[in-house]
């Protein structure tokens, strides 16, 4: 009995040592926050900051520093992005673009002159599932996937920054990435501007933008719509005249 015990104990112990992530919470966290208005940052709360430290991740910088990060979400072309990488050229502001297989192995052109132009390329997965989902060796393939087609299309070998797939996160999941080398990028700042067949003009685009901003802000876009390729301009003029700057991402403190 006492032999079969301490065996027992023994093979318990090396699943614990050889798979560490499976003792970690998988239940999933749906990113969320308190907007910020009045140019006071958003607030996700502390249990999510906390959960962020822990991680790495972040989602707002310095509050006292007019800094801004503008982030890019693309799972597939709808037109857009020339005008939105024109509009940064010629403004001169840099930003990173969180991509998926889809995006890659349709619009490769697109995907190597944000490169060329200075802008990064994140991971948003190769298939935009719920990571939370998905298997270990699942979720090492859907990033591996993506930063081996990116450094194929492009110059960029190196790529640090993941945007989950709708903003589905958990524990394991964060970890996970953590051990393959990335960092979590969420948000505080962002509207439904997804629904192509819902765009509403630039204006609204703008005054969503304009109403959240805050110091610090990292700005959550998605190409795919209208309203913000039309809007960008403006608002990268007006928040520069509010005496903000623009910063890429691994640029963050």
């Amino acid at each position: 009995m006492k032999k079969w015990f301490l065996m027992t104990t023994i093979v318990l112990l090396m699943i614990i040592h050889t798979n560490p992530v499976s003792a970690i919470s998988n239940a999933p966290v749906h990113w969320g926050f308190s907007k910020g208005k009045n140019e006071q940052q958003a607030e996700a709360g502390k249990a999510y900051d906390e959960l962020l430290r822990k991680h790495h991740a972040f989602y707002k910088g310095d509050p006292n520093k007019k800094v801004l990060y503008l982030t890019f979400d693309n799972g597939y072309e709808n037109g857009y992005t020339p005008k939105v990488l024109d509009v940064l050229k010629k403004e001169k502001v840099p930003a990173i673009f969180f991509v998926t297989g889809h995006y890659l192995t349709s619009e490769p052109k697109l995907v190597q002159r944000m490169v060329n132009e200075g802008h990064l390329i994140g991971n948003h997965s190769w298939s935009h599932p719920d990571l939370t989902q998905v298997s270990n060796e699942k979720l090492k393939e859907e990033l591996k996937k993506v930063k081996d087609e990116t450094a194929r299309i492009t110059k960029q070998k190196e790529m640090k920054y993941l945007r989950p797939p709708r903003g589905i996160l958990s524990e394991r999941t964060m970890q996970l990435a953590n051990e393959e080398g990335y960092t979590h990028v969420l948000w505080s700042l962002a509207f439904k501007d997804w629904l192509v067949d819902q765009q509403k003009g630039w204006k609204y685009s703008y005054d969503n933008i304009m109403a959240q901003v805050h110091p610090g802000a990292v700005l959550l876009l998605h190409t795919v719509s209208k309203d913000n390729a039309d809007a960008l301009e403006k608002v990268i003029k007006d928040l520069k005249a509010r005496g903000y700057t623009f910063k890429r991402i691994d640029k963050f403190k």
